[in-house]
């Protein structure tokens, strides 16, 4: 559908589409370009700088990562469920933004647990794989990936699937710890682990080693814990008491750090990353002032020094 829209309004020396996968993307990496702007997982956005460094040519690279979704005991937790849960099943989770998973108080979590199961039911319906507005899994293979990272064990909510129509019920997993298979990876899909902290101070030191996300989410009434986490913590962009809505305005740039990437776009920030500012001094002809060539003086560089300030 892209390919037609694209071919119905542009002359293909503006703007081309080529089909295809990693073959195809093989070959155009080979090939110079002035700028090149990828979006997609770290592995293959390692192999897109690898070619870019070959002919020098700059790149905004968008990977994603496990964004974390931290909530302390001060924090509403039936607003934080119910948008936490809009946030972690959109499109069934396949979102590069989406909360990868849940760090929150000890206190809260059975609190936290219940209203987002709550929450589950009231958005997607009491069987969520027979609603038609409920997404699907984008390939097999990713169905299949997305499979082998739920612990039977650690079902708090959901697990339910549909092979056929590709198709994984909102799971929730609890009593999850870091060594686990569904913290080893994005899990881009509907699978959302639960962890959780003694002291918010913990947060920190929870996630400094790890690497940085292309989002972070916060849900607290304190404001003095809030601005500690945006001055303490790295990571693309995110929101307080809310996810994934700082995508919706044009008016903020959009981008990864680290990990989850470089460079920005999105509105004007989307301009200018494809655009390269010339700086140009067009110097007239009818005045040469002197004092700037050799055999230099004191006079000249008085006058020089006159100039600069």
């Amino acid at each position: 559908m892209i390919q037609k829209l694209i071919r119905e309004t542009f002359a293909p020396e503006y703007i081309a589409v080529v089909t295809g996968g990693r073959k195809e993307n093989a070959c155009l990496l080979e090939k110079k370009f002035d700028f090149i702007f990828f979006t997609g997982s770290q592995n293959v956005g390692k192999e897109v700088l690898r070619h870019t460094a070959e002919h020098l040519t700059p790149a905004v690279l968008e990977l994603g990562g496990k964004s974390p979704c931290i909530v302390d005991e001060s924090a509403k937790i039936p607003l934080a469920a119910k948008r936490i849960v809009f946030g972690k099943y959109l499109n069934c989770g396949q979102t590069c933004v989406a909360p990868d998973y849940i760090l929150c108080h000890q206190d809260i979590r059975e609190d936290l647990l219940a209203e987002i199961k709550k929450q589950i039911a009231a958005q997607f319906g009491e069987n969520p794989l027979n609603n038609p507005d409920y997404g699907k899994i984008i390939s097999e293979k990713h169905f299949r990936r997305l499979l082998s990272l739920i612990d039977p064990g650690k079902v708090a909510f959901g697990g339910e699937y549909d092979a056929a129509a590709l198709r994984i019920a909102p799971t929730v997993l609890d009593g999850v710890c870091w060594e686990d298979a569904v913290m080893q990876e994005e899990i881009f899909g509907p699978i959302l682990p639960i962890l959780t902290f003694e002291r918010f101070e913990e947060v920190f030191s929870l996630l400094e080693n790890r690497p940085k996300p292309l989002a972070l989410y916060l849900f607290t009434e304190d404001s003095a814990r809030a601005d500690a986490v945006l001055l303490g913590c790295s990571f693309g962009g995110g929101c307080i008491n809310d996810c994934i809505i700082h995508l919706a305005t044009s008016d903020m740039p959009f981008g990864g750090v680290g990990e989850s990437g470089m460079g920005a776009y999105h509105g004007k920030a989307g301009f200018e990353a494809f655009s390269h500012r010339k700086s140009i001094v067009d110097k007239k002809t009818w005045m040469d002032l002197p004092m700037r060539y050799q055999p230099y003086s004191k006079f000249g560089d008085a006058l020089i020094r006159m100039f600069l300030k």
